[in-house]
């Protein structure tokens, strides 16, 4: 119901063949570029604030310009780009000789790299968009960087960059990585340098450098320090390209490869979808490796970190990337499935006077998935009906259609108008508005007597179900509403990407700290604050996250009935109840993806487990320090 921003999107075409290759078989030189808006437009859910893409074009000949950029802001940057390379580019491309092309036509060359983005630092504009370059006159050390990351160490990060000598420009994780990664693609120009500068003159000498970088020695050099989920793309102006995966798997890549091309993106249908490929020959690139392509165009995966505790991120599964994907559909199903039990158990099993839907679309997986599993609880209650019928010698025509007629009741209840927007109006009435987003399917319902029972990915704020979904459900007059949730309780912020709230902005924290204050049992708050306090004394690595201090007192069914009472708005007739999805039937149902720190608190790496602690005392410094200095 709350769309999340979260990690971006990467896209990443290297070609292992000549331009005259691809224009020979497709038709045109522009194939990789059109392959790289299909890439960017697939993945457009992804990022939606800004899009930029990058071009390398290693033949260019001197005088001219070897590396392009391109980027725009908001959610048509994709088609603003584009548009502009329509302008840009030769009407006549596909007519030019081979030569020219390759040596100097803009946009058009051996890399490509495209990005989307959502901004999870606050941060936003031109200026913070990617693919990021550091130029310089030599090609080998020329950097075109760009990501789906957040570090969680930037501090460690910026003094690693000033101690070597270095006065970044900008205090950002990107900015310092292209600095960071580019002092390592310079020492690395110079190992060679050295090597080779007894034996070899210029230009020769240059072209051997270009041909010898390897991206290991840099990555090598650079990655050790970092702290967060990443997956990075890099490419020298003279043809070396990688990408390159945190050790936990935190952040997602896969990628393709075959005789004429290397392509890595950051969800494997869209490869499938663009490429025309099954699932079979896309990889998932290792977490701790990087895919490591030469100017020669080799093409290997490389271990640059040792391999961590798997933490490949579930949320990932659960809501952001394509239910395309033939595993993410199966396992957005289980979800859906695994919450029938407690489910029929709220309802007393009374599936007669019970309407099942779902609001947004991305749930309708999960919808379908507890749908299967009550129609199988249903045909398994007819079957005992049937025999004890049976034995009783009572089956009769009138028992037989009473039996067959019993349905579980689906009904698409709200259709969201895509034509309303709210964000022109401030306070009561964008919140009136905001009741109007959805359109409701009136007489779905028998009124005061239905439960109406509504499944969504997440509750993460509980903002718009306060302010708008409970309202709109409420004018259907059920005489019950619960809401279901496919995954469990968010309790903690992430640090790796996605733009989860503020501690104080989940509804599930504010929650347990309103049952502790109801209970006279602040002490616990503050006894928090003060371990927070003295964790963030010592190292990451021995640092404890204390927030789940704040939980330990409550049971998950207590937490949920404090949400729902906090999240009913007090003007409607219905009740309010909540159910979530258990952390044990999340790994159950995406056992590959164990990733749940959201829901756990269990951080993968010690930059999350600082980060949290702090975020707990800037969380009890500006609430109940300054409430009491008031």
């Amino acid at each position: 119901m709350e769309p999340l921003k979260h990690e971006c999107g990467i896209a990443v075409i290297r070609l292992l063949k000549p331009l005259s290759y691809f224009k020979n078989k497709y038709g045109t030189y522009s194939y990789a570029l059109d392959r790289l808006y299909l890439l960017m437009e697939k993945q457009h859910n992804r990022g939606q604030e800004a899009a930029g893409i990058g071009v390398v074009k290693t033949a260019a000949k001197p005088g001219h310009e070897y590396v392009f950029r391109e980027r725009a802001l908001g959610a048509s940057a994709i088609d603003q780009i584009f548009g502009r390379l329509a302008d840009i580019l030769p009407e006549n491309l596909n007519s030019l000789s081979s030569e020219e092309v390759e040596t100097s036509t803009p946009f058009i060359g051996d890399i490509y790299m495209g990005h989307l983005r959502y901004s999870t630092t606050g941060r936003s504009g031109l200026e913070y968009t990617h693919p990021f370059l550091r130029r310089n006159n030599w090609k080998s050390r020329a950097l075109l960087l760009c990501g789906n990351f957040n570090m969680t160490n930037v501090e460690d990060i910026f003094d690693n960059v000033v101690a070597s000598g270095q006065h970044p420009r900008i205090y950002s994780d990107t900015v310092l990585l292209l600095e960071q990664l580019g002092n390592a693609l310079d020492k690395e120009n110079h190992r060679l340098y050295r090597l080779y500068r007894d034996t070899m003159r210029d230009p020769y000498l240059e072209k051997r450098i270009e041909l010898e970088i390897d991206a290991t020695n840099v990555l090598k050099a650079a990655a050790p320090i970092w702290d967060g989920g990443y997956a990075i793309c890099g490419a020298t102006g003279s043809g070396t390209s990688f990408v390159v995966r945190d050790p936990h798997g935190i952040r997602p890549a896969f990628y393709f490869v075959n005789d004429e091309i290397a392509v890595v993106a950051s969800e494997r249908p869209v490869l499938q979808t663009v490429f025309n490929i099954s699932s079979d020959v896309v990889k998932e690139l290792q977490p701790g490796c990087a895919l490591i392509i030469t100017p020669d165009c080799q093409v290997s995966e490389k271990k640059i970190l040792p391999k961590r505790n798997n933490c490949r991120c579930s949320f990932e599964r659960i809501y952001f990337s394509r239910g395309s994907d033939a595993d993410i559909y199966k396992e957005r199903k289980s979800l859906g499935a695994h919450v029938v039990p407690d489910l029929l158990r709220m309802i007393d099993n009374n599936l007669d006077d019970t309407v099942f839907s779902f609001i947004p679309n991305t749930a309708e997986v999960a919808f379908l998935g507890m749908v299967e599993a009550l129609n199988k609880h249903m045909d398994a209650a007819r079957c005992r009906e049937l025999e004890i019928l049976s034995e009783n010698g009572s089956i009769d025509k009138e028992n037989l259609k009473r039996i067959l007629k019993r349905k579980v009741r689906v009904e698409k209840i709200a259709i969201k108008d895509i034509k309303l927007r709210t964000f022109i109006a401030e306070g009561a009435s964008r919140n009136d508005l905001a009741t109007h987003v959805y359109d409701i399917t009136y007489g779905s319902l028998k009124k005061d007597k239905d439960t109406l029972i509504i499944i969504d990915d997440s509750i993460v704020r509980g903002t718009t179900l306060k302010q708008s979904i409970l309202r709109i459900l409420d004018r259907l007059g059920p005489k019950r509403i619960i809401v279901v949730s496919s995954s469990p309780q968010v309790r903690y912020p992430d640090y790796y990407g996605i733009d989860l709230p503020n501690l104080n902005e989940l509804a599930a924290f504010r929650a347990a700290i309103t049952l502790l204050r109801e209970q006279g049992n602040t002490k616990v708050i503050d006894e928090a604050y003060n371990e927070a306090l003295n964790n963030l004394k010592q190292p990451p690595e021995n640092q404890v996250n204390v927030v789940k201090m704040i939980y330990d007192s409550f049971s998950d069914s207590e937490i949920a009935s404090k949400m729902a009472q906090l999240l009913r708005p007090a003007d409607i007739h219905a009740s309010v109840d909540i159910l979530f999805q258990s952390i044990s039937n999340l790994h159950k149902s995406v056992p590959s993806c164990p990733g749940d720190w959201y829901f756990s608190g269990d951080y993968p790496t010690p930059g999350g487990i600082k980060m949290v602690n702090r975020a707990f005392v800037d969380y009890y410094e500006s609430t109940f320090i300054k409430t009491v200095s008031l």
